[in-house]
C-alpha cells in the first residue's frame, strides 16, 4: 500500500476556503482506498507554515496514477494552482515505514 501526502500553503489566508473546496473534489475519485482533505490545526508550535494538507491510502502504484490522471483531479489542480503558494508531496511505501503502535491503538 502506498500513503500520498501532499502539504499546500495559501497564498492569503483568504484562500484557505477555496483551496478546501478545490482540494475536497478529489474525495470523490474512486482510486484511493482513503482520502482526506483539511486544515492545519497549527498545534506544533515549531512548525505553522503549512496550512491543508491531503492524505491518500493506495493499493498499487497504478491506483495512485489513476487518482492522480482523473477529471476530477485535474479540476482540482486548476482550482488551487493559482491560490497555493507552496506544495510538497510525498509518496511511501507503507511495508518499508518503521512503525510503532500503541496500547491506545490495539484498543
Amino acid at each position: 500500500m502506498i500513503r500520498h501526502i501532499v502539504f499546500f500553503t495559501a497564498t492569503s489566508s483568504s484562500d484557505l476556503e477555496p483551496i478546501l473546496d478545490g482540494l475536497a473534489l478529489l474525495t470523490k475519485i474512486p482510486h484511493p482506498r482513503r482520502l482526506e482533505v483539511a486544515p492545519n490545526r497549527r498545534s506544533d508550535p515549531a512548525s505553522k507554515e503549512i496550512d491543508v494538507v491531503v492524505y491518500g491510502e493506495f493499493d498499487s502504484d497504478a491506483e495512485l496514477a489513476a487518482y492522480k490522471g482523473h477529471p476530477l483531479y485535474q479540476e482540482a489542480i486548476k482550482r488551487v494552482r493559482p491560490l497555493r503558494e507552496l506544495r510538497f508531496a510525498v509518496d511511501y511505501e507503507i511495508a518499508t515505514a518503521k512503525t510503532s503502535i500503541t496500547e491506545n491503538a490495539r484498543q
